[in-house]
């Protein structure tokens, strides 16, 4: 089983989740139907950002690790940083 690290962008807001799981799909979907009291109301949501783990552990540091931030411009900067090194997530 995958493990993914995610982060949505509201299409009405430009605001950021930070989130992980084992099935993105589902996840999305359940962000989008307002069943996450985070996310409720704040949407419609896309993915912006995911990175697959072979662990939950993985998935959980990377999650912990951007949430730190606080501040999503900073999250931007690692993801654009991320892709354009092409270094893997962590």
């Amino acid at each position: 089983m995958a493990f993914v690290t995610y982060v949505l962008v509201s299409l009405s807001s430009g605001k950021l989740y930070i989130g992980q799981t084992n099935n993105l799909e589902q996840r999305l979907n359940r962000h989008n139907r307002n069943l996450n009291k985070a996310t409720k109301n704040r949407g419609p949501w896309k993915v912006f950002f995911a990175a697959p783990f072979t662990s939950r552990a993985e998935a959980v540091a990377l999650e912990k690790k951007l949430k730190a931030f606080k501040n999503p411009e900073k999250v931007k900067q690692w993801i654009r940083r991320q892709q354009i090194d092409g270094n893997p997530p962590g």
